[in-house]
């Protein structure tokens, strides 16, 4: 598996009540494909039964037979997109779940990932529970199986009362649709209107796509039941904390065109190259980026600078993300595979190369070579946010600490390695600063190293503690 970048988390996306629920749900998950492209599926209600249909692959693969959104009637329908942050790439953990239990059917789209996980499913496994999946996802479900309340949303508060970390969900029942997202707010979660429907996407983007309305986001810690009367009840069950949303989403998870935490993504990016300008200009002749991610913040930095913009490195569409290598034999094509220099515009030239994050340093090093190989008589490398020294616990696979190159290696031994002339990388307080609010308001734990939500500790042995809490209930 190669880190060049951090990989995506999921995305989630639902409909009530509308009559073309699974073709809305469809291209929801279109327009969030960036947050995963590993494998989608889709459940729908047709007021009695669940139907699902879900894979490994991209959503236009797994769905492009319009058969197979025929075969998933009815006017509610959650779906999701997948990149593996807790458990193994494989179809059975391809999302959302669905399962019969005791109370009916539900199925269960998951974005994040849970802390005590490991402790929760050992104390499960204990009380007897089986596992069909390696998924954290499992786990929300099992506690709602063996909750003691009688009500759906007394379940789900029960269940959910015993996680910890990060979650987006979306549940789904014959009858109700259910988004909840965690007290931190680690991941973006917005609610639109689409007529009489009541519409939940991870990003306002792809309401956009379907025409929607954005109604608002759903904030941390906050329960919104859609029920079939065609209303919508707010809850706020959970101890309230001070919310933590990722900043990582404003410098390469969302994309541009979407509204997360009170702000334009765009806007965001543009600001983060303005001040990456600021802190770190040189004498240049043109600004390029690395596409996409790194346009928007290439185009600030420019226009700060005073420097032209070009495109001076082209993108194939055609294939996966920079973190998605091919096979072994062919691997030192990977970078070119991807994106090509216009000589044109780089040669005999200065260029400033903006890119948002430097992971283990093996991409930055190919590109510098790449636009060096196009002519350019130097090459400066900036990079739109602070060195990426520590892991993801909340929903993004990011590797461990030994294989993140600034989590052992200076800013000067990062510029060596990498071939450029100069290497630069915005300061945490440009970040904040650029992105607004104050610096307890976001999740910067992999610049910072200071989590939110820590991983926590048995405090009695595994097959005691579930008898004990249902003693207690």
């Amino acid at each position: 598996m190669n880190f060049a970048r951090p990989h995506e988390e999921c995305g989630v996306f639902g409909v009530y009540n509308h009559p073309e629920a699974s073709n809305l749900t469809y291209l929801g998950l279109y327009a969030l494909q960036h947050r995963g492209q590993e494998s989608c599926g889709i459940v729908s209600s047709d007021g009695c039964t669940l139907h699902a249909h879900k894979r490994m692959g991209l959503v236009a693969d797994v769905f492009g037979n319009q058969e197979i959104l025929k075969k998933l009637p009815g006017r509610s329908a959650i779906g999701h997109v997948r990149y593996s942050t807790a458990g193994a790439s494989v179809e059975k953990n391809v999302q959302p779940i669905m399962v019969d239990y005791s109370r009916g059917s539900i199925a269960l789209a998951h974005n994040g990932n849970l802390v005590n996980a490991e402790i929760l499913k050992a104390e499960l496994e204990a009380y007897g529970s089986i596992f069909q999946t390696t998924m954290d996802t499992e786990i929300i479900i099992h506690l709602l199986a063996i909750a003691r309340t009688n009500s759906l949303v007394d379940r789900i508060i029960e269940a959910l009362k015993r996680v910890q970390g990060a979650y987006c969900l979306l549940f789904l029942t014959e009858s109700r649709m259910i988004a909840v997202r965690d007290p931190n707010g680690f991941r973006p979660l917005c609610l639109g209107r689409l007529g009489d429907a009541w519409v939940v996407a991870s990003e306002s983007c792809a309401l956009d796509l379907i025409e929607a309305d954005f109604v608002r986001e759903i904030e941390p810690g906050e329960m919104i039941v859609c029920n079939k009367n065609g209303g919508m009840e707010s809850f706020f069950p959970f101890r309230k904390v001070e919310p933590t949303p990722c900043i990582f989403e404003f410098v390469y998870f969302a994309r541009p065109d979407s509204f997360i935490f009170g702000k334009n993504v765009y806007l965001a990016r543009k600001e983060l190259g303005r001040q990456l300008a600021r802190e770190h200009r040189v004498d240049a002749d043109v600004v390029i980026a690395v596409p996409d991610s790194g346009v928007p913040a290439a185009m600030g930095y420019a226009e700060e600078a005073g420097i032209p913009f070009e495109l001076g490195l082209i993108r194939n569409h055609y294939v996966g993300r920079t973190f998605i290598e091919p096979a072994q034999s062919i691997r030192h094509f990977g970078v070119k595979i991807k994106l090509n220099p216009v000589r044109e515009i780089l040669k005999g030239k200065r260029v400033v190369v903006i890119d948002d994050s430097i992971v283990r340093g093996t991409t930055s090093r190919k590109i510098v070579k790449m636009v060096r190989n196009a002519g350019a008589s130097e090459v400066h490398m900036r990079i739109s946010s602070p060195p990426t020294s520590y892991p993801c616990y909340y929903g993004i696979d990011t590797p461990n600490r030994k294989e993140l190159i600034s989590s052992s290696h200076t800013t000067d031994e990062i510029c060596r390695y990498i071939t450029a002339d100069s290497l630069g990388y915005l300061s945490e307080k440009g970040l904040i600063e650029s992105v607004g609010m104050g610096s307890d308001d976001y999740c910067r734990a992999c610049f910072a190293g200071d989590y939110p939500v820590a991983f926590p500790k048995p405090v009695a042995p595994p097959q005691m503690r579930l008898f004990e809490e249902r003693e207690l209930l």
